[in-house]
């Protein structure tokens, strides 16, 4: 029976990423006639279970000191330690920062295939195909993924939820051994933790926004955000940034918004004096409306959106908010 394994962080929980993930493997699991299994890195929340129960064949959990996001190498050897002994034909992963550098790594030492930031999978003649964009956004590929266990990280918010009426899992416990996981507990310590920064967390995740006001190297400064911040706290939403904005200190590398930061794909996306080079426009190309003020009619960003304005943004933002209170008063 081939397996599909979904390799959960520690604190996942039943939001719209997770709900993807768990239907990507659902689904995958189907098509290969096979059985899906979940692995949660840390104990599962009380969501995650929920969520899993209904689908999953079993729930793997893998609970060992200083393995998670702060031991990559620890990590690593737990992983490939616990997909040897249940030999997948797939493993899925999310789209956070630790899978993206986890899934090339694990295929390698598995000896199997990876692909990153998939918008969708299928299987043909028995072959895992992966789907993803290319030209930033220009176009999509279809990669075969020849040599199993296919190792595949997941864009946010591709994948449908799963339908419990899809299939039938027992979400049956499984004990994962401590002696397989020794080595892990065994190899050297190749990275040490100095200092940790936590961000405080305000409203949803940028991946889960449906409403994001964005703003670029065009604003001049971090005061600007302030006003972006108003706003799209007006509209019920999340504030972004380009990369050039959070290169330059204005605002927290956690908002960048691009084919190096987060790819979202709200209902609208409103860009605030960015240009729109395709790397930006990489990770906003789902969003269903892209709106943009700025100044220069050149600017490439037009070329995409459905609403434009050439126009000073300084200008435009207070009128907006203006309006946007009466008609909400």
């Amino acid at each position: 029976m081939k397996r599909v394994l979904a390799i959960f962080p520690a604190g996942a929980d039943d939001d719209r990423a997770t709900r993807g993930l768990v239907g990507a493997a659902s689904r995958l699991a189907q098509s290969l006639g096979g059985s899906f299994e979940a692995l949660s890195l840390g104990s599962p929340t009380a969501g995650l279970m929920a969520l899993l129960g209904p689908l999953a064949d079993s729930l793997l959990t893998v609970e060992l000191p200083e393995v998670g996001h702060d031991q990559p190498e620890r990590t690593l050897t737990a992983l490939a330690a616990v997909a040897r002994s249940r030999q997948p034909a797939a493993i899925l992963l999310g789209n956070e920062t630790a899978s993206q550098e986890m899934a090339p790594r694990l295929a390698h030492r598995l000896g199997g295939s990876a692909v990153g930031d998939a918008i969708s999978l299928e299987v043909v003649d028995q072959q895992i195909r992966a789907q993803r964009s290319v030209y930033g956004g220009k176009a999509v590929a279809t990669i075969g993924l020849r040599r199993l266990p296919a190792v595949v990280w997941l864009r946010a918010r591709a994948f449908a939820p799963a339908d419990p009426s899809e299939r039938s899992g027992s979400g049956a416990s499984v004990r994962v051994e401590p002696a397989l996981l020794q080595p892990a507990l065994d190899g050297p310590l190749t990275v040490r933790i100095a200092e940790r920064i936590e961000e405080a967390a305000t409203g949803a995740r940028l991946e889960e926004a449906k409403v994001i006001v964005a703003g670029g190297r065009g604003l001049g400064g971090p005061e600007p955000f302030a006003e972006l911040q108003a706003l799209s706290t007006l509209l019920g939403g999340q504030t972004a940034a380009s990369r050039a904005a959070c290169d330059s200190g204005w605002c927290p590398p956690s908002w960048q918004v691009g084919q190096t930061g987060r790819k979202v794909a709200p209902s609208l996306y409103l860009a605030v004096a960015i240009r729109g080079a395709s790397q930006h426009m990489a990770g906003i190309s789902e969003s269903k409306v892209i709106a943009a003020i700025n100044l220069d009619p050149e600017a490439p960003i037009f070329r995409h959106c459905r609403f434009g304005l050439v126009e000073d943004y300084r200008k435009v933002l207070p009128l907006l908010q203006r309006r946007l209170a009466e008609q909400m008063s």
